[in-house]
């Protein structure tokens, strides 16, 4: 899934974006604030996001509040049980955030399928392109 976002963002039709990728504990404040959109993925740990992604959360939330307020965003998770619990908490931290979902996630349980790696593809390459300048 991860591939077919990164092969969305980067397709050779959209200029003037540079995709940088980021590991969830790796990502810093100063990675966010330099940034103009987000992509997040994360799996579905027992129905909620990854310890991974909400540390990230807790890591960049406050620095970043008041400085990335509007900018899109877009995420896509795998799990094999219940996701409800990792989508409520993307959209709760995001809307805090005030960030601006900019297309609809691509939400897979069980195997991902050839329909769910286009939908991640297809992901990538919208929030991608509402970013050219």
């Amino acid at each position: 899934m991860f591939e077919a976002v990164v092969a969305g963002a980067t397709d050779p039709d959209i200029e003037g974006v540079e995709v940088v990728r980021r590991a969830a504990l790796a990502v810093t404040a100063p990675d966010v604030l330099a940034a103009d959109g987000y992509l997040l993925g994360t799996p579905a740990n027992l129905g909620y996001m990854s310890g991974a992604l909400k540390h990230a959360f807790d890591t960049f939330y406050y620095p970043v509040l008041d400085s990335t307020r509007g900018r899109p965003f877009g995420f896509y998770l795998h799990g094999n049980e219940g996701t409800e619990g990792a989508e409520r908490a993307i959209a709760s931290v995001t809307t805090g955030l005030g960030w601006v979902q900019a297309a609809a996630p691509v939400v897979v349980s069980g195997a991902p399928g050839k329909d769910d790696i286009q939908g991640c593809w297809e992901l990538g390459a919208t929030l991608a392109a509402q970013l050219m300048g």
